[in-house]
């Protein structure tokens, strides 16, 4: 399974600390040095802003009291934004008084430590933090997860489709999304069993997965029905990807069944140069080079090129 940027992969944990004091932040470097994660510093609210977008850290260290912007307002801004709305941040103060409490924990703040801190108390917070956020992300990341594929599912897929679509519009990109229906899928359930034909599913999703990009997106769309889309991709590469996977799915005996080979029918919309379409669109135009690929006979490809006005001329693969 391809997990999204790396996000989930275990790696060290990034901790950002925003402190105008160098003291602070030297001691910080030097007893936080044997913490199995890495240390950026930033001794500004506003380069502490640009940091936290930039390498989206595990955990903030937040000083309140900064010359520009206080620490209150930084915490209400990464709050607002998308990319840091989920990083945790520990203020750090030396204000004690319960009303900073209240605000920093109301605005999102998962802890709150006053200075002079104990840095052993300090290292402890801070491993709960980022232990907490890094569970936070896997569940988040299985919700978006098909359980038996292990394919990326459907409310994973529309959201994606969606920001690249947006993305490779914005820098008149190319994108392809192709939209796969295994062969006559019922047939293998009612005459092998259902066992048979969730081999299938999983066999089929494994060949995907080997066959296609790091940077392509495979999800389960429904049933015996898959999706893939493939940024910076033109429909020619498009189809060519797509015409390797199904010929090399006809290919495969199946323990269940050798003498039975399994097919698989493809739709493809795709552009050199994407417009702003809408998900609908591109969405309508793969389901009908689909549905015209399974109409046409099966296991085969029907692929169209969507123009800036939206017209789209199917071709057979």
């Amino acid at each position: 399974m391809r997990i999204e940027a790396a996000n989930l992969e275990a790696s060290r944990p990034l901790v950002l600390a925003v402190d105008d004091s160098i003291d602070v932040l030297r001691l910080l470097k030097a007893r936080l040095r044997h913490e199995t994660l890495d240390f950026e510093t930033a001794t500004s609210g506003t380069e502490g802003l640009e940091m936290a977008k930039r390498l989206n850290p595990a955990l903030i260290l937040l000083d309140i009291e900064l010359p520009d912007i206080d620490g209150f307002e930084i915490l209400r801004q990464l709050k607002e934004r998308p990319e840091t709305v989920q990083t945790p941040v520990i203020m750090l103060s030396g204000l004690s008084s319960a009303h900073d409490k209240v605000t920093a924990f109301d605005l999102g703040a998962v802890d709150y430590v006053t200075k002079p801190f104990d840095i052993a108390e300090l290292r402890v917070r801070i491993r709960a933090a980022i232990r907490t956020h890094l569970l936070l992300q896997m569940l988040a990341q299985r919700a978006q997860i098909d359980g038996l594929t292990g394919l990326w599912n459907r409310a994973y897929f529309d959201r994606r489709l969606s920001e690249e679509l947006a993305r490779c519009a914005r820098h008149e990109r190319p994108v392809s999304l192709a939209i796969f229906d295994i062969d006559r899928f019922k047939l293998i359930n009612d005459t092998y069993g259902h066992p048979a034909g969730d081999a299938v599913l999983t066999g089929f999703s494994s060949l995907l997965r080997r066959e296609i990009r790091e940077t392509d997106i495979p999800c389960r769309y429904g049933g015996e029905e898959f999706a893939l889309i493939m940024p910076d991709t033109c429909p020619q590469d498009a189809l060519a990807v797509c015409e390797r996977i199904r010929t090399t799915l006809e290919q495969v005996a199946w323990p269940r069944h050798p003498d039975h080979a399994v097919t698989v029918s493809i739709g493809i919309a795709g552009s050199n140069r994407c417009g702003f379409h809408t998900e609908g669109a591109w969405l309508e135009t793969a389901d009908r080079n689909l549905y015209a690929a399974k109409s046409g006979g099966r296991n085969r490809t029907i692929w169209s090129i969507m123009d800036a006005a939206g017209r789209s001329l199917p071709k057979a693969g």
